[in-house]
């Protein structure tokens, strides 16, 4: 399992655009989902937890899931009594997690996943009945939002094609949300959040 990641873990953090993204896509999931003390929340692609502990403030627990195990390490260090995300260093399409939860969160990692279809059908396992998903991600681009495309399989989503996957895997109520623009000198990237239920 290759770690893309290994080597940006250690500034991951300083990247202000990223920080504050992580909280713009927080505060769009807390409009759209009620987030309550008793969920038990999986963050897909938690990374160093910029969006877990935001969401990790509203509810019971966040169980992080990523591949990169420097990313982890630096979420760890961050965790306190008050406020703490358990991990999970896998990869849950091919070694599936047996736990489910309420509600699962995800901020920029569906780009990295090549298997959509497969993603979508673990996601619905891992999801309780009545259980919500957020996924944020980047709308159609041209290939140039990241300096290095190694380990990118989307240039963004389609809105009509995303929500007929998250559909046809047995999600419902699928939304597709413009929630934010990030601005690069090149161009201008929107950031989307899709949410349904289960």
């Amino acid at each position: 399992m290759q770690d893309h990641f290994k080597d940006r873990a250690k500034e991951w953090d300083a990247g202000s655009i990223r920080v504050k993204g992580a909280k713009t896509i927080a505060d769009a999931i807390e409009r759209q989902i009620r987030l309550t003390k008793d969920m038990e929340i999986m963050d897909f692609g938690v990374g160093t937890g910029l969006l877990g502990f935001e969401i990790a403030k509203h509810v019971k627990q966040v169980y992080g899931v990523d591949t990169s195990a420097n990313m982890l390490e630096k979420l760890k260090a961050k965790n306190t009594t008050q406020l703490s995300i358990e991990t999970y260093c896998q990869d849950i399409i091919k070694e599936p997690l047996i736990k489910t939860f309420d509600g699962m969160v995800s901020s920029m990692t569906l780009h990295h996943i090549e298997n959509l279809k497969a993603f979508f059908a673990t996601m619905y396992k891992n999801i309780n009945k009545g259980g919500f998903i957020a996924i944020a991600d980047l709308e159609n681009e041209d290939g140039t939002f990241h300096s290095d495309n190694t380990g990118v399989y989307h240039f963004g989503f389609d809105n009509s094609e995303l929500c007929k996957i998250a559909k046809d895997a047995g999600f419902q109520s699928v939304k597709f949300n413009n929630i934010n623009t990030i601005y690069k000198p090149n161009r201008e990237f929107g950031i989307f959040l899709l949410t349904a239920t289960k």
